[in-house]
């Protein structure tokens, strides 16, 4: 299972999601360029001394990342409001890379384009999205749930 984030410019989020996957065991992927220079001190804070124990892997590019995945030969989960399926009703796969887009845009449509998968967290009708901190932990939990893929 591994993670990856679109072009993430939100600093805190994007440690706390480096956190969770330094905690669950995920290799952790960052689609440049970020909204933010990664020694940022919020960045840091937010990721606190985590980020050391994260196997991180960074892209200059979509282009680059969509060639690393090519290699390795795996899925791509998107994740966004966009989708009509529910991740709950979803069959993951250990080797699935989950896929988070921009917090102030999404992800674009050669992004939408390339997913094998586009999933929705269900919400509450009238409401624009979750944090996607939040999204990638109910994400992740639900897909290692489903592979068994905890960290022991």
């Amino acid at each position: 299972m591994r993670i990856a984030l679109f072009q993430p410019d939100i600093p805190q989020n994007t440690g706390t999601i480096l956190r969770l996957a330094a905690c669950l065991g995920i290799e952790a992927h960052i689609i440049a360029p970020a909204g933010f220079p990664v020694s940022d001190r919020a960045f840091r804070r937010a990721g606190m001394d985590y980020l050391d124990a994260v196997a991180l892997v960074r892209h200059a590019s979509w282009p680059a990342f969509e060639a690393w995945r090519r290699e390795h030969g795996c899925r791509l989960v998107l994740f966004t409001t966009a989708a009509t399926q529910s991740y709950l009703d979803y069959a993951f796969r250990a080797d699935d890379v989950l896929l988070f887009g921009r917090e102030s845009a999404g992800a674009p449509p050669q992004v939408h384009a390339a997913a094998d998968a586009r999933l929705v967290i269900p919400m509450r009708p009238g409401l624009r999205s979750l944090n996607v901190a939040v999204a990638a932990a109910m994400a992740v939990g639900e897909a290692q749930r489903q592979t068994r893929g905890f960290a022991p």
